[in-house]
C-alpha cells in the first residue's frame, strides 16, 4: 500500500468515526451541519476560516454551521481536495499550486512575477472575467472554487547564506510544492528542485537533504523552520493565492437563502484576512529574529525575472492562457 493511499484510507476511517457523531447532533436539533477541513496554516488564515463559519451561522440565524478538522486531521492538501470531490467534507483551504493537479487553469498562479505588487495581485483576484473560470475550472470534477486568501509573497530561505542573485541558487538543492510550474522556475533559476510535502520539510532542511525552500515568512516562526535556516531574501518571486474551495453539491443541499449565505460569508472573510494578515507578518518577522535571528535581505528583482522569462513566453503564447495571461498584464497597466 503507498503512502498516499494509506493516508487516504485514514483519513475516510476518521470521517466514517466524526461523521456517525455529526449525523445523530444534526437529527437532534434540525441544524444543517457543514464540514470544513483544512492542514496546518497561519494564525491569520485560521482565524479567517473560523470568521467564515461564524458568519454562515449569524446570516442563516443558525440554521447552518460549520464544524471544522484543522492541521492536517484528514489529511494533506491533496488527500483534502479529494474528499471535497466526494463530498466527504464541505469545504477546505488549499494552495492553488496543489490545485493544478486537478485543473490547469490554476497554473498560471506560479509563474513567478506574473504581479507586479499586491495591489496588482488583488485586482487580478477580485476580476470576475478571471476568476470565475478558474473557479468553475473544476466543476466537472466535484468541487468548484468559492473564494481566496492573502498568502503573501514566496522567497528563498535558505541553510547557508542568502541569496542576492540568481547564481546563489546554482546547484542547491531547494523545496519546491508539487508544482509543474515551481519545478520549472527553480531549474530556470539554476537551483535543483525537490517537491515534497509542506510536513516534510523541516526535517529535511535539518539533515542537509534540502539546502533551502521557498514559502512566506511564516515558515519561520509558526512553523519553526528559523530554527534551522537563518537567511531570508526577498526576492519574492511569487504571490500564490490559497484558495477556499467546496464540494459541487452544495448548492443543491441548502435552501437558496443559505447557500448565499455561504457565498456573502465567504467574500466577507476574504475582506477579513486582508486586514489581518499584513500586521501577523510583521509580528511574524519580530518573533523570527527575536528567537532564532533569522536575518533577512532585499535582492535586484530583474535578474530574477529575466531568468524566468520563458515561463511567461510559454503562457502568454499558449493558446488556451493567452487571453488569461494578457488580462493579468493589463490589470498591472492600470496601476
Amino acid at each position: 500500500m503507498n503512502k498516499k493511499v494509506g493516508i487516504l484510507l485514514i483519513a475516510i476511517l476518521s470521517l466514517i468515526i466524526v461523521f456517525s457523531f455529526t449525523s445523530s447532533s444534526r437529527a437532534e436539533d434540525d441544524t444543517t451541519v457543514l464540514r470544513f477541513a483544512y492542514s496546518n496554516n497561519s494564525q491569520p488564515v485560521i482565524d479567517s476560516m473560523r470568521k467564515f463559519g461564524k458568519l454562515i451561522e449569524e446570516k442563516t440565524n443558525g440554521e447552518v454551521r460549520v464544524e471544522y478538522y484543522p492541521d492536517s486531521q484528514l489529511g494533506g492538501e491533496v488527500e483534502l481536495i479529494e474528499l471535497t470531490q466526494t463530498g466527504a467534507i464541505d469545504f477546505t483551504k488549499v494552495s492553488a499550486s496543489a490545485l493544478e493537479g486537478f485543473s490547469k487553469d490554476y497554473s498560471i498562479f506560479g509563474v513567478p512575477y506574473i504581479f507586479d505588487s499586491e495591489e496588482h495581485f488583488y485586482r487580478v483576484m477580485e476580476d470576475e472575467e478571471i476568476m470565475n473560470k478558474v473557479y468553475n475550472s473544476t466543476n466537472d470534477l466535484g468541487f468548484t472554487g468559492l473564494t481566496y486568501y492573502d498568502s503573501g509573497q514566496r522567497s528563498f530561505y535558505m541553510v547557508d547564506g542568502p541569496i542576492n542573485t540568481p547564481e546563489d541558487l546554482k546547484g542547491k538543492k531547494i523545496r519546491v510544492m508539487q508544482s509543474e510550474t515551481a519545478i520549472k522556475m527553480i531549474e530556470l533559476l539554476g537551483g535543483s528542485p525537490v517537491p515534497m510535502g509542506s510536513s516534510e520539510v523541516f526535517t529535511s532542511l535539518q539533515s542537509n537533504l534540502i539546502d533551502g525552500a521557498e514559502n512566506n515568512e511564516f515558515v519561520l516562526h509558526t512553523a519553526g523552520h528559523g530554527a534551522v535556516t537563518q537567511y531570508y531574501s526577498y526576492d519574492e518571486h511569487t504571490r500564490v493565492p490559497d484558495i477556499i474551495i467546496m464540494n459541487s453539491t452544495l448548492e443543491d443541499r441548502l435552501t437558496k437563502d443559505q447557500y448565499q449565505a455561504v457565498l456573502d460569508a465567504a467574500k466577507e472573510s476574504t475582506e477579513f484576512e486582508k486586514t489581518i494578515f499584513k500586521q501577523a507578518v510583521e509580528e511574524e518577522k519580530q518573533k523570527a529574529v527575536e528567537q532564532y535571528q533569522t536575518q533577512f535581505n532585499s535582492v535586484e528583482k530583474e535578474p530574477f525575472l529575466e531568468k524566468v522569462q520563458p515561463l511567461h513566453d510559454k503562457f502568454k503564447n499558449d493558446e488556451y492562457f493567452m487571453d488569461t495571461y494578457n488580462r493579468i498584464r493589463e490589470l498591472a497597466d492600470s496601476e
